[in-house]
């Protein structure tokens, strides 16, 4: 069956398109008695309005898109949650992309919300992608950056480009999150400490590291390259790194996961070996576990993140670079959340 026609509406109705279209808007005059007549002759048609007719005439979707490395990740789940929380009330709608951790798949994903013509991107970006965000941006693309900044060092032709775009974000201090999470773990005692950090490409797996080697210097003790892990922040990353520190004839007696979800593959081998937390082995993860808590008294240390009130700053912060014109408006704002640490 075709989709039926505001001008079939009209002639229902027995009134003019413009007046349907006063309706539909809400805008203008319009006797009730008219307005009754046309919302019947809409509802016999089944008519649906053209949304995609109506956005180019207004330049606005009223659609966002955002870009996550990991949809599966519980972190990024709930920092979309705050900030769809915050943009629906002003009517938007989010359209949710996973890069899983892909930068020529992130790419595929900016340009394809750009010809979708969202009004906004928010991403958490996978690396090595700022020449393709510096040129999105140039041509009018409202972009703000979550958990994740760009490399103004990234060796594509694109310089320190990153740091002048002024992109308005909201990110935690996680190299002061690292260093607190690995001060606390020198603290107890340990000088054998096995690190596994996530991609050196995005940035909380280089500020995290720098936090961890900081930390090492001040403490005078020598980094150990055998006791670097570096992953992609994934599950299995982390029980590989497990398995690789618990078959080391001298196991280190602490880990310090750099990512939540590599966290949770880690206790998982852990326990699989029959490791004991924190008699065997002291685990530190940079988020929280939440399966860590079945496992009674593990002595988990971890840096407590507050993904949901991270989503819904930037959700305010895209809602106030939105109410201008891409002209008029210019945010500069970088929100930077602090970590605490606490232990389970």
């Amino acid at each position: 069956m075709s989709q039926s026609t505001m001008k079939q509406v009209a002639n229902e109705a027995k009134v003019s398109t413009a007046t349907v279209s006063r309706v539909l808007t809400g805008s203008g005059f319009v006797s009730d008695e008219v307005r009754a007549r046309v919302n019947e002759a809409i509802q016999k048609l089944h008519y649906q309005p053209n949304a995609v007719a109506r956005s180019l005439k207004q330049d606005k979707t009223h659609t966002i898109g955002v870009v996550i490395p990991d949809i599966s990740n519980p972190f990024f789940s709930v920092i979309s949650r705050g900030l769809e929380d915050v943009v629906r009330q002003k009517g938007y709608h989010l359209i949710f992309c996973s890069s899983d951790e892909n930068s020529a798949k992130e790419e595929e994903l900016l340009q394809l919300l750009w010809e979708k013509r969202v009004d906004a991107v928010v991403l958490a970006t996978a690396g090595n992608n700022e020449a393709v965000i510096n040129r999105l941006c140039e041509s009018g693309l409202q972009l703000l950056l979550l958990d994740r900044l760009l490399n103004p060092g990234a060796n594509d032709g694109f310089g320190d480009e990153a740091s002048r775009l002024n992109l308005p974000s909201v990110t935690e201090d996680n190299r002061q999150g690292a260093y607190e999470l690995t001060r606390q773990v020198l603290e107890r005692g340990h000088t054998r400490i096995g690190v596994i950090n996530g991609s050196l490409d995005v940035s909380t797996g280089r500020e995290r590291f720098a936090g961890f080697t900081q930390a090492v210097q001040d403490s005078r003790l020598q980094m150990n390259d055998s006791l670097v892990f570096h992953g992609h922040f994934s599950m299995e990353d982390g029980r590989r790194a497990a398995q690789y520190y618990m078959s080391m004839e001298e196991r280190p007696t602490a880990l310090i996961s750099f990512n939540n979800m590599m966290s949770f593959g880690v206790l998982l081998e852990l326990t699989r070996l029959g490791v004991r937390l924190p008699a065997d082995v002291l685990l530190a993860s940079y988020g929280e576990v939440d399966a860590a808590g079945l496992l009674g008294e593990p002595g988990l240390l971890y840096v407590s993140q507050t993904p949901y009130e991270m989503g819904e700053c930037a959700g305010m912060l895209l809602l106030k670079k939105l109410a201008g014109s891409r002209e008029e408006t210019v945010l500069e704002e970088q929100i930077l959340f602090k970590p605490e640490i606490r232990q389970l």
